[in-house]
C-alpha cells in the first residue's frame, strides 16, 4: 500500500470515529471475540457513565444485572451473534452508578475478509421512557380488564365488525349464563328472541351503530337456559386511529325488576286515577241525592195522602193512577239510595257478622229470587273471622251481584258464594293503593256466565254504566256494591274473561275482638201520641217542614216548627216550654243538625233527638258507621215509617 492509500484509509477511519463519537443517543462500541470492550463512543459515556479509560479492556458483562448474569444472558448473546451474525434483545442494564435503564441491544458479528470472527459491534439505546410508557399502558389495560371483570351488574363485551363476540366479562357470564369458552366466537344474535332474529333486529342494531356510532334499545333477551329478561342495550362503534371501523363495544343491563316496578307503578297510578274519578262522581252524586231526597219526601208524603183519599172516594182509576205514581216515586227513592251508596254518603249501621251463617242465609234468599235454573253453592271456611258491617247493605250488595250473575247466565248456570280469611300485605297494598295492609274476610261471588271484555271491565263500577238494553237496568247495581264496600273500609276487585265467567271479591276488615251477632229489634207497635207529647221540628226546606208537621199533627202530637238551628235553640232555652223530641235535619245552612243536637243535649240532657238526612256529609257518619247514640232516619221517609221511628224514640225515655 502506498503512502497516499494508507493516508486515505486512516482518514476514513478517523471520519468514521468522529461520526460515531458524534452520536450521543446510542452507545456504539466494539467487543473483541471474548467480549471485552475495545472502543467506546461519547454516546456510551453518556448512557453508561464510564469513560473510555475506565471501560476499554473490561468485559461487557459488567453492564448486566446479577439476575441476567446468573441466567447466562451475556454468553447466550455472543453465541447467538457468532452463530447467526446478529443478536437483538431488550432488558435491564446497569450504569456505572448502579442505576438501571431499559436497553434495546443489537450485537453484530464482525468478520475479516477471510470470514474469521474478529469481534462484535454493539449498539445500545436507552428506551426506558418507552418501556415505562408501555408498562403504564399495559398496567392501565390490566386495571381496565380487572375493572370490567369486576362489574357483575352489566354485561360488557366486544364484537368484531360482523357481530362475533371477542371478549366477555364476569357480568356477561352472570347475566347471560355463558362461560368464556362457550361464547367467544359466537354471533351476538344468540341472545335475541326468535321473533327479533326473524325481524332482523340484530343486523339493524349493528348497522345503526356503524352508521351513527351508537345504538340504544330495550327489549327481551335470552339467557343460556332459554329464560328471558328485559334488557337495556347500548352498542358503540370502535374505530382505529385512521377512522376505520374495527368492532363494537356492547353493554347490556338486566332491568327486568325495573320494568316490573314501572308496570306496577303504572297500574297503581291507573287505579288511583279511577279512584279519584269515582270520588269526584260520588261527591256530585251525593249532592244530587240530597236535594232529590227532599223532593221525593214531599212527593211520597203527598202521594200517601192521595192514596187514602182515593181509596175513600171509591175511584178505581184514581187509585191505580196514584199507585202507579207511588211506584215511580219509590223507584226514584231506590235510585237515590244507590247513588248515596256509591258516593259513600249513606248512614251505615254496622253489626258483628258471622260470615259463614250470613252466606248460608243469603244463599237461601237468593235461591228463591233467582229461580231454579241457577244453582247456588255456598263454601264456608273453618275459623272464618267475623266482620263488622251493615247486614242490610251487605245483603243488598250480594243481591246486586246475584242479579248481574243471573243476567249473564240466561240459560242457567252456577253461582258460588265463598268466604275466606286473607291478609293484604305491603306488596298487595302497593299494587292496590286503596287498601291498607291487614286482615280481611274475602266474600267471593263467582258465576259461570258469559264474562266481560277488558274494555267493559274497567268501567263496571261507574254509576249508570250498563251493558243491558235501554230500560233493562240502571247501571247502579255494582256502583252500590263499590260504595258500600269502600265506606265499610274494604276493597272490591272484579275478575272476568269472555266465555269464562266473572268473579267479584269483596274484602271487608276483620272484626278485632269478639262481638255479638245478635241484633236488637225496635219495638214500635204503637205509633200515635201519648199525653200531649211535643215535637220540635227543625227543617230548612219549607215544603218538607210542612209535610212533617202535617203528618205528626195528624198523629195527635203537638208540633213546633223552625227553619234553622238558631231559632230552635231559642225555643230550647225557654224554661216554660216542654219539648219531648227534637226532630232535626242534619244538612242545613249555618249550624248543622248534629251541632244543634249537641247543644240541645247540653241544654236538656233528657231530650230525645231524632235526626233526618238525605245525605249526611260525615256529620253523623264516620268511618262508615253512625256516631254512637245517633238515631237517624234516611230521607225520603214515608208516613208509616216516620210515625214508627218517632214513637220508638219517645218510648226510649221510659227505659
Amino acid at each position: 500500500m502506498d503512502v497516499r492509500a494508507k493516508n486515505a484509509t486512516l482518514g476514513d477511519a478517523n471520519r468514521l470515529q468522529l461520526l460515531i463519537d458524534a452520536v450521543v443517543d446510542y452507545a456504539i462500541y466494539m467487543l473483541d471475540v471474548d467480549g471485552c470492550v475495545v472502543s467506546w463512543n461519547s454516546g456510551a459515556v453518556r448512557l453508561k457513565g464510564y469513560s473510555a479509560e475506565e471501560i476499554v479492556g473490561q468485559p461487557f458483562t459488567r453492564f448486566y444485572t446479577p439476575e441476567d448474569l446468573a441466567a447466562g444472558i451475556p454468553t447466550t448473546a455472543l453465541k447467538t451473534a457468532r452463530e447467526t451474525g446478529r443478536f437483538h434483545a431488550e432488558g435491564w442494564r446497569l450504569r456505572k452508578d448502579g442505576s438501571k435503564f431499559w436497553a434495546s441491544v443489537v450485537i453484530d458479528a464482525i468478520r475479516d475478509s477471510n470470514g474469521e470472527l474478529i469481534g462484535f459491534a454493539k449498539v445500545t439505546r436507552d428506551i426506558t421512557e418507552r418501556q415505562l410508557a408501555q408498562q403504564t399502558l399495559l398496567e392501565s389495560e390490566r386495571r381496565y380488564r380487572i375493572l370490567v371483570d369486576a362489574v357483575v351488574d352489566y354485561a360488557i363485551y366486544q364484537l368484531d365488525t360482523e357481530g362475533h363476540i371477542s371478549t366477555w366479562n364476569a357480568g356477561a357470564q352472570r347475566i347471560k349464563g355463558y362461560t368464556v369458552p362457550e361464547i367467544i366466537g359466537r354471533h351476538f344474535s344468540t341472545f335475541y328472541t326468535e321473533e327479533d332474529r326473524a325481524a332482523g333486529v340484530p343486523a339493524r342494531a349493528l348497522a345503526t351503530a356503524a352508521a351513527t356510532g351508537r345504538y340504544e334499545a330495550e327489549g327481551w333477551r335470552l339467557r343460556k337456559d332459554g329464560s328471558k329478561f328485559w334488557a337495556m342495550v347500548v352498542i358503540d362503534a370502535i374505530y382505529s386511529e385512521d377512522g376505520k371501523l374495527i368492532g363494537f363495544a356492547k353493554v347490556t343491563r338486566d332491568i327486568t325488576e325495573r320494568l316490573a316496578a314501572q308496570q306496577e307503578l303504572k297500574a297503581a297510578q291507573e287505579q288511583l286515577a279511577v279512584a279519584q274519578k269515582m270520588e269526584a262522581v260520588g261527591q256530585l252524586s251525593g249532592g244530587i241525592a240530597h236535594d232529590f231526597n227532599n223532593l221525593l219526601m214531599i212527593v211520597i208524603g203527598n202521594l200517601e195522602t192521595a192514596q187514602r183519599h182515593a181509596t175513600g172516594a171509591g175511584s178505581p182509576a184514581l187509585t191505580r193512577a196514584v199507585a202507579n205514581a207511588m211506584r215511580g216515586a219509590q223507584r226514584a227513592a231506590a235510585l237515590t239510595s244507590r247513588l248515596l251508596a256509591f258516593s259513600r254518603r249513606q248512614a251505615l249501621d254496622p253489626k258483628p257478622i258471622d260470615v259463614n251463617k250470613f252466606l248460608t242465609g243469603a244463599a237461601d234468599f237468593l235461591q228463591r229470587s233467582l229461580g231454579e235454573t241457577i244453582e247456588i253453592e255456598t263454601v264456608g271456611a273453618p275459623g272464618l273471622w267475623q266482620i263488622e258491617a251493615d247486614p242490610n247493605q251487605l245483603e243488598s250488595a250480594l243481591v246486586n251481584l246475584a242479579i248481574n250473575a243471573r243476567d249473564a247466565m240466561p240459560g242457567g248456570g252456577k253461582l258460588t258464594l265463598e268466604g275466606a280469611n286473607v291478609f293484604a300485605d305491603e306488596d298487595y297494598s302497593r299494587l292496590n293503593p286503596e287498601i291498607k295492609p291487614g286482615q280481611y274476610v274475602c266474600i267471593c261471588v263467582t258465576d259461570t256466565g258469559a264474562g266481560m271484555a277488558p274494555d267493559i271491565l274497567q268501567h263496571v263500577f261507574e254509576p249508570f254504566f250498563t251493558t243491558k238494553e235501554l230500560g233493562q237496568g240502571t247501571g247502579l247495581g255494582l256502583s252500590q256494591v263499590y260504595g258500600f264496600v269502600k265506606q265499610s273500609g274494604g276493597h272490591v276487585k272484579i275478575y272476568s274473561e269472555v266465555g269464562h265467567g266473572t268473579t267479584v271479591k269483596i274484602y271487608l276488615p276483620r272484626l278485632q275482638g269478639r262481638g255479638s251477632t245478635e241484633e236488637i229489634e225496635i219495638e214500635g207497635a204503637a205509633v200515635g201520641a201519648e199525653e200531649n207529647e211535643t215535637i220540635l221540628i227543625v227543617e230548612d226546606d219549607v215544603d218538607v217542614r210542612s209535610y212533617l208537621a202535617e203528618v205528626l199533627r195528624g198523629l195527635k202530637y203537638r208540633v213546633i216548627t223552625t227553619a234553622d238551628a238558631e231559632a230552635a235553640l231559642v225555643r230550647l232555652r225557654r224554661d216554660d216550654m216542654v219539648i219531648d223530641l227534637l226532630l232535626t235535619d242534619i244538612v242545613m245552612p249555618g249550624q248543622n243538625g248534629r251541632e244543634l243536637g249537641k247543644e240541645a243535649r247540653r241544654l236538656r240532657p233528657d231530650l230525645q233527638i231524632l235526626y233526618m238526612t238525605g245525605y249526611s256529609r260525615n256529620a253523623v257518619v264516620h268511618q262508615g258507621r253512625l256516631d254512637e247514640g245517633v238515631d237517624l232516619i234516611q230521607k225520603p221517609v214515608g208516613q208509616a215509617q216516620l210515625a214508627m221511628r218517632v214513637r220508638a224514640a219517645l218510648d226510649r225515655r221510659r227505659r
